[in-house]
């Protein structure tokens, strides 16, 4: 599916030009080499990824230099201090490949980057009120550039397109030459869907907070917004429980392989929560149940129906693993878990699984997901489910998952959709679309193919609004997307990269840019313009064949 726009029209009218720039960027030095690279002395407004609502190119172009300041300015004290420390971001990302002071200051002087939160107050400029919760508009002129937000999440967005403006050699942690020049003109931006997703599998294969916090910045930089963190699974159990000790200790003491697995303590927990929000980021985390739960059951025998505990497991298997619907102790278990995990996580949402449970009676799981969810609204969270939670009933205000693919049948799509009809909200991460784990070929050695092989293309060629719309789905039932990486087979911050990019820029893209600018043939030209960029941040990125992406890329 290809949508031709006035806005599509426009990037193909300009598809040679940029082909043309293109090709004239060099390799990106390796990290941490100083030396030139051959980029176009401004990169055009039209190359950023995701896609802006709107742009209007022209005038003269503003180049950083060492006398250059970073000004911020906020309506309110507490505005004040968040576009400072949005300001504080910036300035550590350009400091160390520019080599310049870029101070940051609250003085309005002549000249620089200005960041102004100008709040959502009525007192606000109307264009301003338009810009909402993650807007932001991106004025470069001579002068200097600015952005404006009424929201810090917005300035934050509006800085990651700030840095896509600039050469790419930007990103390198090193001093590097160039020209630091940014485009004249505008860039006013609004995201089409509030929620736009990346769940990680930290259970199949232990992920370090490390790792988790390397992904989060890659993830900021596209305007994701949301990270789903998949804390248990039959492999093992990555979150401390205090009232249930020995899920972490002994659940999470293996991996897929029979790794030594590893969990977070809750103070790691948090500092992951908190640097997600500081990338505008909501952790929305998971407890996969009734099924997928062979990492607990092996942990209390109290949990399974004939009382004995299984052994841990580190196959790939699926659908195997239950728990016990009809004991009580099991709801004490569920209302523990989710009671301590609901105070550590700030944000709205609690993931509670709910796919593959094969091993668990319909009735059961009727009756599971009805106590569960309750008890996820008693700590005052808002539940999420895989799509199969449509099969019980969602409570009101409950979002569904739909993780189905072109075989997903007809009886279970209109499932989805009779919820859909009834206010249930949908996530949508159609797994032949963007699950990051699928291999993009027969000659990938990563990942599953379980669900078909997805290219970059095809994980980009579809319209979110539209792709339930056979089976009776609503459009505005879309809440947004989510792109899931399964970690069976992945293990390194590398594999998970070379999974994930090139594709998650481009379901980042459906998740933010407005439908008119989705098209293939021009979206391809902007990702291939990303290359550099992703060489430049260490991201070992696949190279597919679609794309033509920069000699030395």
């Amino acid at each position: 599916m290809r949508q031709h726009s006035t806005f599509a029209r426009l990037f193909g009218s300009l598809l040679l030009v940029v082909a043309a720039g293109i090709s004239s960027i060099g390799a990106a030095p390796e990290r941490g080499a100083p030396g030139p690279v051959h980029e176009p002395a401004a990169r055009p407004l039209d190359q950023i990824v995701p896609a802006p609502a709107q742009i209007s190119a022209g005038g003269a172009a503003y180049t950083l230099t060492a006398r250059s300041r970073i000004q911020v300015e906020g309506r309110s004290h507490e505005d004040a201090r968040e576009a400072r420390r949005i300001g504080s971001y910036l300035a550590g990302l350009l400091r160390p490949s520019t080599g310049y002071a870029l101070p940051v200051t609250d003085r309005r002087g002549e000249g620089g980057i200005r960041l102004r939160l100008v709040g959502s107050d009525d007192r606000a400029a109307g264009r301003d009120r338009e810009l909402g919760e993650e807007g932001y508009r991106l004025e470069s002129g001579r002068g200097g550039v600015t952005i404006t937000a009424q929201e810090p999440a917005g300035l934050f967005h509006g800085v990651q397109t700030l840095r896509q403006l600039l050469p790419a050699s930007v990103e390198k942690r090193t001093a590097q030459r160039g020209s630091w020049t940014v485009a004249g003109g505008t860039v006013t931006d609004t995201p089409r869907y509030a929620y736009r997703g990346a769940m990680l599998d930290v259970s199949r294969h232990f992920m370090t907070p490390d790792q988790v916090r390397l992904y989060i910045d890659q993830l900021a930089l596209y305007k994701i917004n949301k990270l789903h963190l998949h804390l248990s699974d039959d492999q093992g159990w990555r979150i401390a429980i205090d009232s249930w000790p020995r899920l972490a200790t002994y659940g999470g003491s293996t991996q897929v392989g029979g790794g030594p697995g590893g969990y977070y303590t809750k103070a790691q927990y948090r500092e992951l929560v908190s640097y997600a929000a500081s990338r505008h980021l909501e952790v929305i985390p998971e407890i996969d149940m009734p099924g997928h739960t062979n990492a607990a059951l092996a942990s209390y025998a109290e949990l399974n129906c004939d009382g004995v505990a299984p052994p841990l497991y580190t196959g790939t298997s699926v659908g195997f693993s239950s728990l016990c619907a009809p004991k009580e102790v099991t709801y004490d278990f569920v209302d523990d878990v989710i009671r301590e995990l609901a105070a550590l996580t700030p944000g709205k949402y609690l993931h509670i699984g709910g796919d593959e449970a094969h091993s668990t009676s319909h009735a059961d799981y009727v009756t599971f997901m009805e106590r569960t969810q309750a008890v996820v609204s008693k700590y005052g969270k808002t539940v999420v489910g895989w799509h199969q939670l449509t099969g019980a009933t969602p409570v009101k205000g409950a979002v569904a998952q739909y993780w189905g693919y072109d075989a997903t049948s007809a009886a279970e799509r209109a499932q989805v959709a009779a919820a859909a009809q009834k206010g249930t909200r949908l996530i949508l991460s159609p797994a032949d679309r963007v699950y990051l784990d699928m291999k993009y070929d027969r000659t990938t050695v990563l990942g599953q193919s379980w669900a078909g092989y997805t290219e970059v293309d095809r994980s980009y060629d579809w319209n979110p609004a539209t792709y339930l719309a056979d089976a009776g789905v609503p459009e505005d039932a879309v809440l947004g997307v989510e792109a899931p990486l399964w970690t069976e087979t992945l293990a390194t911050s590398d594999q998970l990269e070379s999974m994930a990019f090139p594709r998650l820029p481009g379901i980042a893209e459906l998740g933010w840019s407005p439908a008119a600018t989705h098209d293939w043939d021009t979206y391809k030209v902007r990702l291939a313009a990303q290359g550099p960029r992703m060489t430049a941040l260490g991201i070992d990125y696949y190279r597919s064949p679609l794309v033509n992406w920069p000699a030395g890329q």
